[in-house]
């Protein structure tokens, strides 16, 4: 439009006082930061077909296991392992067949003793006194033992077992996956197909979720056009609140569509208004001071505290326009598309981000090299999820081992490498491609490797709170303290005592390891309550007694793990029923006696009260951290110990059932 030249609408045109102050990025960013509240306000609970996308409000922790019960892996036959030592093709070791067949879902009503074993399919529950499942590939079935003249047998079914089973093979025990108690998912993870998998597989049917930020989204402007209408011309598409929609979609929030806006400052007041239900306005063009700016001219009428920059020192983005308005952000993008993207992931995106619960944008490319040796079967191709974590020398790629049942296995993995057809072996420190499953690496903050404790969950979610992410690995105490000799994490959760001290974790240490003291856990005999033989008694008084009575049968945990050097000293060479039955946790123990297929085991007494178990005490066992001393020093792992010595974290830990020792 034509002005008079003598008009002050020509004279402020030409003048164009564009900005109050040009500043820094940083000061603009300090300016308008400390006047918002980016935390998560409003929780909401919703479907997990309407879970997908969103951002957890809570900890997700597992109130069973996963799996429920000792299950099969394969099709074939449960035994106990000790009756086929030494079965060979030549020298099958022949067995008493049972006359049930379990199939998946059915409860097991015979005990599977010396000499017998029992059909079994896959995913079918091990019934009581197997410890071990034979393919069926390597038996053979008889219906008559005959005899060696191939007359007629006892008429009893047979089954000739060729190849020899270990205890614990082709067996999934109950709460390997996920344990009774284990925070499966942590507040502030996006939601995707695989987190909806592991939230089905615990029993839930909705999950709490952080409401989404609702974000206004305007365009400014005589010669703005909406998409599909005619282009007069001088006049341009709307491309910035197409873009604007979409990337506040994907930082978590929800846009909210106003539609464009011509220089009418009245409409624009207007349109300004009606958003208040929101929270936070996004606007495009109209930063500078000009007659036509008015964008800027409605957003200096907030005074709560209304504009806090106007001109940063960005090129492009110099016009920005940063607002605050009783703590809601207000701001006004350059028009340009560039400038309006490129200052809209400077200095939104963040706070979006924040409002809606999401963790600050961390991108990172990897490289990836084996901690351990890996086995492949020849002839096929192999697909290994893996989990990556930073060593000293790079990216180490962990394989996933929880098996192909495991619902844990894709949420937690970051991507897989390929083995070709024709590798049997990858070895130890062998580089590997590996394929990222569709979304960047996050590295994080802290890695800890080792054995899993219900109290390092809490502290690892304490850590989440004060702004640090975790990436665990549960490995058992060796696999931690072997990656912290590597410089594979920067802390290791171990519980191992050694048998000619009696003393905890200290046999571990190296010159290059640290030790900090954690808390301890108490061990004892777990048994159903009301069980006369061991209600009332000390722990090693019911477990002589239990050791001599027939019938009854004991649980034991997998060697090389802290509980059974105290079993092995409880026990000394007695080796009673149920011995060679062993199990990788403490909830698999506590189920297994719960369900009746073991009288009684050891575990700590968390898991016993959580299951509703009897519990004697035998010691308390120390659970500590090592550190390599290396990264004694970085800041996570600073704020850890800081943590660890906080009186109100020792009360919540005593409060869940572990003690503090004092210094």
């Amino acid at each position: 439009m034509t002005q008079p030249r003598d008009s002050q609408e020509w004279r402020d045109a030409v003048s164009q006082k564009q900005f109050l102050e040009v500043i820094s990025r940083d000061e603009a960013t300090q300016r308008f930061r400390q006047h918002l509240d980016t935390t998560p306000k409003i929780r909401e609970s919703v479907s997990l077909a309407e879970s997908l996308g969103r951002v957890l409000a809570v900890d997700v922790v597992s109130e069973i296991d996963v799996p429920a019960f000792d299950r099969s892996n394969v099709d074939g036959f449960a035994v106990q392992a000790a009756d086929t030592a030494g079965a060979m093709e030549e020298t099958p070791a022949e067995l008493l067949l049972n006359s049930e067949v379990l199939s998946p879902g059915a409860a097991p009503t015979l005990e599977v003793q010396s000499g017998t074993a029992t059909p079994i399919a896959t995913g079918g529950m091990l019934p009581r006194g197997a410890d071990a499942v034979v393919m069926i590939e390597h038996t053979e079935f008889g219906s008559l033992n005959a005899g060696p003249g191939g007359e007629e047998g006892d008429g009893d079914a047979r089954l000739r077992v060729f190849h020899s089973a270990a205890s614990g093979q082709a067996v999934t025990f109950a709460g390997t996956d996920i344990a009774r108690g284990e925070t499966v998912l942590r507040f502030g993870q996006v939601i995707t197909s695989r987190e909806i998998g592991v939230l089905a597989a615990v029993g839930l049917t909705s999950v709490e979720v952080w409401k989404k930020p609702r974000v206004a989204i305007v365009s400014t402007g005589n010669e703005i056009v909406p998409p599909g209408e005619p282009l007069p011309t001088g006049s341009v598409y709307d491309s910035n609140a197409a873009i604007l929609s979409a990337a506040v979609t994907e930082l978590g929030c929800e846009p909210v569509a106003l539609g464009t806006v011509r220089d009418d400052v009245d409409r624009l007041r207007e349109i300004i208004r009606s958003a208040a239900d929101c929270d936070a306005i996004v606007l495009s063009g109209g930063t500078s001071k000009g007659a036509g700016d008015l964008s800027y001219k409605v957003v200096s009428e907030f005074t709560d505290p209304g504009i806090v920059a106007h001109g940063v020192a960005l090129k492009p983005g110099k016009p920005i326009c940063l607002a605050v308005n009783a703590g809601r952000p207000v701001v006004v993008l350059p028009g340009f598309p560039t400038s309006a993207v490129f200052t809209f992931h400077e200095f939104v995106a963040p706070v979006l981000r924040e409002m809606a619960g999401l963790a600050p944008e961390n991108r990172q490319t990897v490289q990836a090299t084996l901690p351990i040796r890996m086995n492949s079967e020849r002839g096929r191709t192999e697909y290994s999820l893996v989990s990556l974590v930073r060593s000293e020398t790079g990216l180490s790629a962990w394989p996933m081992g929880k098996g192909s049942g495991s619902v844990t296995t894709f949420s937690l993995a970051d991507g897989f490498i390929t083995i070709d057809q024709n590798t049997e072996i990858l070895d130890e420190g062998s580089t590997v491609p590996v394929t990222l499953l569709g979304r960047e690496l996050a590295p994080a903050d802290l890695v800890v490797i080792g054995s899993h404790c219900v109290g390092l969950d809490f502290l690892l979610g304490e850590m989440r709170r004060r702004g640090f992410t975790s990436r665990v690995l549960h490995v058992g105490s060796m696999g931690g303290v072997s990656a912290a000799k590597r410089g594979e994490c920067d802390i290791a959760g171990v519980h191992l005592m050694n048998p000619a001290t009696d003393e905890y974790n200290r046999h571990l240490l190296t010159e290059t390891l640290d030790l900090i003291t954690g808390y301890r856990r108490r061990q004892g005999v777990v048994f159903r309550q009301g069980d006369d033989r061991f209600e009332g008694r000390s722990a090693s008084d019911a477990v002589s007694a239990a050791i001599v009575e027939t019938g009854c049968t004991m649980i034991n945990r997998n060697p090389g793990s802290g509980t059974r050097v105290l079993i092995d000293r409880l026990l000394g060479n007695v080796r009673p029923a149920g011995y060679n039955v062993q199990t990788k946790s403490h909830n698999a123990v506590a189920t297994a006696v719960v369900q009746g297929r073991a009288d009684w085991g050891v575990a700590i007494d968390t898991v016993a009260s959580s299951y509703g178990l009897g519990f004697l005490p035998i010691q308390d066992e120390h659970y500590d951290f090592i550190i390599p001393k290396s990264r004694l020093n970085r800041v996570p792992v600073l704020e850890f110990r800081k943590l660890l010595g906080e009186p109100a974290v020792q009360a919540s830990l005593a409060k869940m059932g572990f003690s503090i020792p004092q210094a």
